[in-house]
């Protein structure tokens, strides 16, 4: 979840700022690939305004016909359409997929200056934001009923929008679920902090007994948690057997969605919302939610050291609800779609499109 890694966000800046564009050919070709030429298809990118800001959708899908997904993504500000030329074109076979940049994120960033945004960058706008979505969404689309999906950060604010609003969605599915944040930190760190001493990584040790214990009964501070997310994303708690995700952090350079411009702008967007959704973010737990309202389905990965999974399998081994299902992508950690895209797409066909009735 981008809250968590402004520390990798130095890797875009050398290329980003660079003067010239050699991405611009390569963003031609991807264009051209990812067109939708079929005529029952739909290609939409806009901006509308949601909560009195202009947001900005993107819509794709092969089939109108076809069930529709709302993908929230996580960050905060870190919007999924960038790179969804990885993994989404096979998905829009089977669903029509609407990705929405929120509020202070993404190509939204750009269309509200910050100092009138951000005394409104909280949890709870975000989520009465998603609901509006879905709401426009289903008029636009002349849907009954949405898939809604959140990633990382996306599934505090899709869980509260399911919870809110049920009778908008068909299903919700949580990939990466943010389930108790502070055991969720804890798991994470002890993962990293246990490999970095049978590995006899000297400097991982001495960074993180730093701050240990972690979480503890100190504040989470920005300082403590980006020591407690370096280490756990070097051993592949982000990106399975990888110790760096540059294919995620580099990808919107490629992206024929997005301008330079608005590539620079991800990152400004981290930092204006990071400080501000912090405390609250903090303090989310799902734990005590005994009833899910609508079918819950939670795609996990089992090497994920971001967000682990531990929480979220004991919830959902007690919530009640009309259905629900685990499913595990066992070479993934935290970036399921970008790690796994095939099961992903068999997944979301096999498992969730037969929720959307």
């Amino acid at each position: 979840m981008r809250i968590l890694l402004l520390l990798l966000a130095s890797l875009l800046a050398p290329i980003v700022h660079a003067q010239d564009d050699p991405y611009a050919p390569s963003r031609a070709i991807i264009e051209d690939l990812s067109r939708i030429v079929a005529p029952t298809g739909v290609q939409d990118s806009y901006k509308t305004s949601i909560g009195g800001v202009a947001q900005w959708l993107n819509v794709r899908g092969q089939d109108r016909a076809n069930p529709m997904i709302l993908f929230v993504h996580g960050g905060p500000a870190s919007p999924i359409t960038p790179t969804m030329w990885q993994f989404q074109r096979p998905i829009e076979e089977y669903f029509t997929v609407a990705n929405w940049d929120q509020r202070a994120s993404g190509k939204s960033y750009g269309e509200t200056a910050p100092e009138k945004v951000a005394d409104t960058i909280r949890i709870e706008r975000y989520v009465d934001d998603a609901i509006e979505v879905a709401e426009h969404l289903k008029a636009r689309y002349k849907q009954r009923k949405l898939i809604l999906v959140g990633h990382s950060w996306g599934t505090v604010v899709g869980m509260l929008a399911a919870l809110k609003r049920p009778d908008l969605f068909h299903a919700y599915v949580g990939i990466g679920q943010v389930l108790n944040v502070r055991e969720n930190e804890r798991i994470s760190f002890e993962y990293a902090y246990e490999r970095a001493k049978r590995e006899n990584n000297g400097e991982a040790v001495k960074e993180m007994a730093s701050i240990a214990p972690y979480p503890g009964d100190q504040p989470i501070t920005r300082e403590r948690i980006i020591i407690a997310r370096k280490w756990p994303q070097h051993y592949g708690g982000l990106t399975a057997y990888r110790s760096e995700s540059g294919y995620f952090f580099r990808g919107p350079l490629l992206s024929p969605e997005y301008t330079p411009q608005q590539v620079k702008d991800i990152d400004k967007g981290n930092v204006l919302t990071l400080a501000r959704v912090l405390p609250a973010f903090l303090d989310v737990d799902f734990s005590s939610v005994k009833r899910f309202p609508i079918p819950v389905v939670m795609f996990l990965g089992r090497h994920d050291y971001t967000t682990p999974a531990a929480p979220t399998v004991a919830w959902m081994e007690k919530v009640d609800a009309p259905y629900k299902r685990v499913v595990w992508f066992e070479r993934s950690a935290h970036m399921v779609p970008w790690e796994e895209p095939g099961k992903l797409l068999v997944s979301l066909i096999e498992v969730v499109r037969p929720l959307a009735k």
